[in-house]
């Protein structure tokens, strides 16, 4: 695909996939869900951490996402970062922190953990992923998202 081309699809599929998020935060703000999730602070090799950026939200992002309630939070943390990043092998994976949070109107419970030696292969297209960085962790970038910041906060003192 041509840059141009690549540019307009991009901006196309993030006003789509954001409207369609505001949608859900509306859903969310009525039912007011019980939601559980899993996300990861991921190590390469080099010690850097990876970070995505998401198309329908602001900032730079932990890797992860949601699970069902039945869902071992280390399976879904492992699933999300094939799906997002594409995860080819890791070492070990630890449980550093479940937070209970609301987050645009859910109840939801985070899992975090830390993911060491990460390996990966971005995929080549992505609906949800638009770019995906490695940043030392006392480098990281300015727009990362308040959540990620407070996450990484709260896991400081675990690494």
């Amino acid at each position: 695909m041509r840059p141009g081309h690549k540019a307009i699809v991009n901006t196309l599929l993030r006003l789509i996939l954001t409207t369609g998020h505001q949608l859900l935060r509306a859903n969310w703000f009525v039912r007011r869900p019980r939601t559980f999730g899993a996300h990861a602070l991921a190590f390469t090799p080099e010690g850097k951490v990876v970070l995505v950026k998401l198309r329908y939200a602001k900032g730079w992002r932990l890797p992860g996402g949601g699970r069902k309630e039945s869902e071992p939070p280390r399976d879904a943390v492992l699933r999300e970062l094939r799906e997002e990043i594409g995860l080819v092998s890791h070492g070990d994976v630890m449980t550093a922190a479940e937070l209970e949070q609301r987050p645009d109107f859910k109840r939801d419970l985070a899992s975090l953990l830390i993911v060491r030696n990460v390996r990966y292969r971005p995929h080549r297209w992505s609906w949800e992923i638009e770019e995906i960085i490695e940043r030392p962790l006392d480098d990281l970038p300015a727009d990362l998202a308040p959540v990620a910041r407070n996450w990484l906060g709260v896991l400081r003192d675990k690494l």
